[in-house]
């Protein structure tokens, strides 16, 4: 069951983490390459902060962007900032999320995201907790996948197995942890089985590795569609 008041208090759990450990760099540090190609750590901490914002738009009913063309522009306006001015940003978006999802609504109704996609209001906190988490190991500044929260991990699994499940594009894929197992992919060809780590298997069907490391058996390791 969706618990979208658990959420919030682990976005805020999440989002305190990612500021501690940004703190300490310095201007030189936010300049430099994050682990996401061409983005640089200023990037992931004006996407970061601009997310916030969009997802507040999101539970206002309001389109999450203007378009892609001005998300990406507002990105790039952000990303050259100093670490104070990142810092003060990712803080102050971050409350204003907060307090939209503090206030009285209806969790269970429908909400749009980017390029039509549905989803229920309470399922938003989730969403705002997977760019916290995976946007911190993007920084590349000592918080891994390995560091993630377990609880965190097996529920991302679930949710990006249900993202590319009826791709025709990936092959009938069961995906195998320590801690359970999921079914995605298309319907038509032979099942391969994907087995290892809980984090190594969220860093795959992330795309933030390739997957190395991880055992298969049925056939090779599946090609997944960017997100």
């Amino acid at each position: 069951m969706i618990d979208h008041a658990r959420d919030l208090a682990s976005v805020r759990e999440a989002t305190e983490r990612l500021l501690t450990a940004a703190a300490k760099l310095d201007n030189a540090a936010v300049a430099e390459p994050s682990r996401l190609p061409g983005w640089t750590r200023g990037h992931v901490l004006a996407h970061v902060a601009r997310n916030a914002d969009a997802l507040v738009n999101v539970l206002r009913g309001l389109p999450m962007y203007a378009d892609a063309a001005t998300r990406d522009a507002d990105i790039e306006r952000d990303a050259p900032r100093p670490l104070a001015a990142q810092l003060e940003d990712v803080r102050g978006s971050a409350a204003r999320f907060d307090a939209e999802g503090e206030a009285d609504a209806d969790w269970s109704r429908t909400v749009e995201l980017r390029n039509g996609v549905t989803d229920q209001a309470a399922r938003v906190p989730f969403r705002r907790l997977v760019e916290v988490e995976l946007h911190h190991v993007d920084l590349g500044i000592g918080y891994e996948l390995t560091d993630l929260p377990a609880d965190f991990v097996e529920r991302e699994i679930e949710f990006l197995a249900d993202r590319f499940a009826g791709n025709a594009s990936v092959p009938p894929t069961r995906i195998v942890t320590e801690g359970g197992e999921w079914r995605t992919g298309g319907t038509e060809g032979d099942e391969v089985t994907v087995s290892g780590p809980a984090p190594a298997l969220l860093g795959w069907l992330a795309g933030r590795t390739d997957g190395g490391g991880l055992d298969t058996t049925g056939g090779p390791l599946p090609a997944l569609p960017p997100l």
